[in-house]
């Protein structure tokens, strides 16, 4: 099955560098100490709105109304 393709931004090695030393202190893999950062920063924003309401559009089944 092929998977689709989405955009990956490149982060600066310091950034990286950032994260993994991070992720190291708090024992827990760098992708998940990434999606918490990022879901506490942009959850709310307007970014995140159009995404909830074109993910909800798209199939309501799959997001119950407890988390629209």
């Amino acid at each position: 099955m092929a998977r689709a393709k989405h955009y990956s931004p490149a982060l600066s090695r310091f950034l990286v560098s950032v994260l993994y030393h991070e992720a190291k202190h708090r024992h827990i893999p760098m992708t998940k100490l990434v999606d918490e950062l990022l879901r506490q920063s942009l959850d709310g924003s307007k970014g995140w709105e159009l995404t909830q309401e074109s993910k909800v559009a798209e199939d309501p089944q799959q997001y119950p109304a407890s988390r629209r």
